[in-house]
């Protein structure tokens, strides 16, 4: 890949982890789409998008539970299912046939979530979700961050409002410690690929928290979320339809 393309790849990731942070998510669906159309292989993509994850997920968690938007009987019921998952689902080699469709269909399904629910109204939370619940879902997620490179959060944030498990505010703090999580699992699944990192991967990392930082400050000083969850979705939306182009 030539130094342009590099510099390009390294600020379009910074923009998608300064909106994505801004409501608490990771960002790794536009990693793996900005990297996939960029031409790069799924071997490839797949633990560079877990990487990327971890720094910005990772520095918003760490600042958000810094500002008390955290629950940890919310989190770990959540948790303690993703990782198991996250991590055998990780060993899996999932051929290019596979993966492009399968990327494409998470990628729908998270535009469709910022489309059709840009803001989440709350509800009062209750008790803590029960394991009964919080358990498949989480190996569900952490299956998928596994697969796919994708960490969960763009689905557990919404459900954890949605089902009143946890305001808006202590939803992002969460999906965020859940991302951070399921990335690890996902990229200790994949250590024998370390080797296939790319070579200009420290690039998109420093491109990425310098994202991060201005995202998580937006976050913090009480940025309207709607208008850039709609942007989000509109870029998936084109994203997933490119892959599958």
């Amino acid at each position: 890949m030539g130094e342009s393309m590099i510099l390009y790849l390294a600020l379009a990731i910074a923009s998608a982890a300064a909106l994505y942070s801004s409501v608490g998510h990771g960002g790794a669906s536009a990693y793996i789409a900005l990297m996939a159309l960029a031409g790069l292989a799924p071997d490839d993509v797949r633990p560079a998008a877990l990487v990327l994850n971890i720094v910005v997920a990772g520095l918003g968690a760490f600042r958000f539970i810094r500002a008390g938007r955290f629950d940890w009987r919310v989190f770990w019921p959540f948790a303690i299912a993703a990782i198991p998952a996250a991590f055998l689902a990780g060993r899996i080699d999932v051929p290019e046939h596979i993966y492009r469709p399968l990327l494409a269909f998470a990628l729908a399904a998270a535009a469709l979530r910022y489309l059709v629910w840009p803001q989440i109204d709350a509800v009062k939370p209750s008790a803590p979700p029960s394991p009964l619940v919080a358990l498949p879902v989480g190996a569900a997620l952490g299956a998928l961050a596994g697969l796919t490179g994708i960490g969960g959060g763009v689905y557990l944030s919404p459900l954890l409002v949605f089902a009143g498990w946890a305001d808006p505010q202590r939803a992002t703090g969460i999906a965020a410690c859940f991302i951070v999580v399921n990335s690890l699992a996902g990229l200790a699944g994949r250590a024998s690929l370390f080797a296939t990192l790319p070579s200009f991967l420290p690039w998109l990392v420093g491109a990425a928290s310098i994202g991060a930082l201005i995202g998580t400050t937006w976050s913090l000083r009480g940025l309207d979320q709607a208008g850039v969850l709609r942007v989000l979705g509109l870029v998936l939306g084109i994203a997933a339809a490119a892959l599958i182009a």
